[in-house]
């Protein structure tokens, strides 16, 4: 295959394909193994996996005991390892196989790493269990006992160490380390280093018997392990055709990255078969990039490695992308899952509100609402507050505040929920006060002109909070804020209104697509009371609308997606710029990969039918090109005076005191040109 160097980063956008493998295993029998190993090599080949992992001892099959020391088998195994060389080298795939070979007098359980046609290094196991089942120390030495760190292997010289560093030199990330098996059980991993010495892959041939519950405690150990080092790692064990003398195999074969499980094979599978994810280096490169913890132990614990260069598998363009993606990343598409968020997403919420109450001696509280999202949700968390404080709902003293746009239908629904939770309701018309101000500053719309400018709507906005304020000092309480975290991203709020300042503020960590789920979660689990889940349905089936600016003729109404875009889209936006820092074009193409097929069966059980659409490229880039002005040019005065609230979201806060920190005179130059030229441009046929 025709290389094409140097790398250019934008190729794979940062992706490398990985590939556990589950070989059927011929006991002693390193020919039959090595075929299997072949077949699995050649189809890894056509798949374009990048780096492929086989069990442990897979050209030997590991439970095969004193045969371990017979010379026929090791000359065997290391001739086999030449011609898979030769494989490897034709398939373009960097391979890592398990092997028992030997240097000096000594055995030693081993992981080969094959690329370019050679041999690029050999990894001792470190760890050697010699409890229970397990008899290792007879036939292996450790790491440990190696007399050298060069091993000759079929009459060539090669690195031979625990913790090598494995770096391609044409792909930016696609660093990689070796353990085995019990290496990861111990209290400090060889993995560990590896990770602290720049490995991004993670890579574990295991034997690994299977007995009831072992199963999960691999999982666990390799999800734990990729948090810990900041990585992905690559988990495979042996299954089918290891001799069950005394013990049994499962095949397990995992890919995790940065905690997540992107792939699982099948387990107690009786064919040979691969588990394929491509996992991200350079997102972990950005989070090792932004985690001053991980820098601190680098220098402290992290000790020198020896670097093994190899050249990576020419790719082209990556197609499709083999991993799960959440077209919503702020709302799980597992439903058990997101169960479990609202419960956390909710109770942040309320307990950060219980803890301001507490704190200022408040017994009272003053919000508005419109019949909206925002306002619904942080009512409904104002009325959890209160029940667990053991206040009165009356104590929360809710207003209606229509204006010249407010529709029948959300003044309904604000009535409908505040008489349902118990409030204190109220009604202000806030369009005498409006006239009057319009008037004052010599607005045209009070000499009859229909003119609906920024002005007249802010002096909507603007009156509002001026009521809210001196009605919470009137009734000695404070404002709560109901602005969501998406708003904040784009700006899409009036400075020193409610929607941007209060005395305390529960949405500002709550990005708008995780808002709708977490109402829908209070009305189905009847967290506030049976009567008010009509109402809360009814605010799920209402546009977003500011409703500042009357209906035009035909009768549509002021909508904000129309303004700011899909939230659905910008959320995706917002969460893969400030949780890891993608260039606008990965950005681009990931939400590509992720709306660009329509199929109802892709879609999660919890998408409602109006988000079901599919987005082109064009389509994308034009929302994502208003978003980065947006978010970075336009927006952040606004959010470096945000009032406190509760983060609650991973990589979710915009507080000038959490995450994000920016500067309110920033420009989105460099964001902006680096979607211009690396996103190509085209037709833009909006929503499929």
């Amino acid at each position: 295959m025709t290389k094409t160097h140097p790398f250019h980063a934008a190729k794979t956008h940062g992706f490398v394909r990985v590939a556990a493998a589950t070989p059927v295993v011929h006991i002693a029998d390193p020919v039959a193994n090595a075929a299997e190993h072949e077949a699995l090599i050649r189809q890894a080949g056509t798949q374009d996996v990048d780096l492929l992992v086989f069990p442990e001892l897979s050209l030997s099959g590991y439970a095969i005991d004193d045969l371990l020391m017979q010379d026929a088998l090791l000359v065997e195994v290391e001739r086999q390892i030449a011609h898979l060389a030769d494989v490897a080298g034709e398939a373009d795939v960097v391979v890592v196989v398990g092997a028992p070979l030997r240097n000096g007098d000594a055995l030693f359980n081993c992981g080969v790493v094959l690329a370019n046609g050679q041999v690029l290094g050999v990894v001792p196991k470190s760890y050697l269990p010699n409890y229970r089942e397990y008899y290792e120390k007879r036939w292996f030495s450790p790491a440990a006992g190696r007399a050298e760190d060069v091993l000759t292997l079929n009459g060539e010289s090669v690195d031979f160490a625990p913790g090598l560093i494995f770096e391609a030199d044409d792909r930016p990330g696609f660093v990689f380390a070796v353990e085995i098996c019990e290496d990861f059980w111990a209290p400090l991993p060889p993995s560990t280093r590896a990770a602290l010495a720049g490995a991004r892959i993670l890579c574990n041939l295991s034997a690994s018997n299977i007995v009831i519950g072992k199963a999960d405690e691999r999982a666990v150990l390799c999800a734990s392990q990729s948090v810990r080092t900041l990585s992905a790692y690559v988990f495979a064990a042996s299954g089918w055709g290891e001799s069950t003398t005394d013990l049994a195999w499962d095949g397990q074969a995992t890919i995790h990255e940065l905690g997540a499980k992107l792939a699982e094979g099948l387990r107690f599978s009786l064919e040979s078969h691969l588990t394929v994810a491509d996992v991200d280096v350079e997102r972990i490169g950005l989070d090792r990039l932004r985690n001053g913890t991980f820098a601190d132990c680098a220098r402290l614990e992290g000790e020198a490695a020896t670097v093994v260069p190899f050249s990576a598998p020419g790719r082209d363009d990556i197609d499709t992308l083999l991993r799960p993606l959440d077209r919503f990343p702020f709302v799980p598409d597992d439903p058990a899952r997101l169960d479990r968020d609202c419960y956390e997403a909710f109770n942040i919420q309320v307990q950060g509100l219980m803890r301001r109450m507490t704190a200022t001696g408040a017994e009272r509280l003053v919000i508005g609402v419109s019949g909206g999202l925002d306002s619904t949700q942080a009512l409904l968390v104002a009325c959890r507050a209160f029940d667990r404080l053991d206040l009165p709902r009356t104590g929360i003293l809710a207003y209606t505040l229509p204006g010249f746009a407010t529709s029948d239908t959300t003044k309904a629904s604000a009535w409908a929920l505040m008489r349902a939770l118990g409030v204190t309701g109220e009604e202000i018309d806030i369009r005498p006060a409006a006239e009057r101000m319009l008037a004052d500053i010599g607005h045209p719309y009070a000499d009859g002109q229909p003119v609906h400018d920024i002005t007249f709507e802010n002096v909507q906005a603007g009156l509002r909070t001026d009521y809210l304020f001196r009605l919470a000092n009137r009734h000695e309480a404070f404002v709560l804020g109901t602005g969501d975290l998406s708003e904040l991203a784009l700006g899409w709020c009036t400075y020193g209104v409610g929607d941007h300042m209060s005395h305390y503020n529960v949405n500002g960590g709550v990005a708008k697509t995780l808002i709708r789920h977490l109402i829908r979660w209070v009305a189905d689990g009847d967290l506030v009371g049976a009567a008010a889940t009509p109402a809360l349905h009814a605010v799920l089936a209402t546009e977003i609308s500011p409703e500042l600016v009357p209906a035009g003729a035909d009768g549509r109404i002021q909508s904000t997606e129309d303004t700011v875009g899909p939230y659905a889209l910008n959320d995706f936006f917002l969460f893969h710029a400030t949780r890891f820092g993608f260039r606008p074009s990965k950005i681009a193409w990931l939400a590509h990969q992720a709306w660009k097929d329509p199929a109802a069966g892709d879609w999660p059980v919890h998408t409602p039918e109006a988000e079901r659409v599919a987005y082109d490229l064009a389509t994308i880039k034009g929302w994502l090109r208003k978003f980065l002005v947006r978010f970075f040019q336009t927006s952040q005065f606004k959010r470096s005076a945000l009032p406190n609230g509760p983060k609650v979201v991973t990589g979710g806060s915009l507080s000038p005191r959490g995450d994000w920190r920016a500067p309110s005179d920033g420009n989105a130059r460099v964001w902006l040109d680096d979607l211009e030229a690396n996103v190509p441009d085209g037709p833009t046929a909006g929503p499929v």
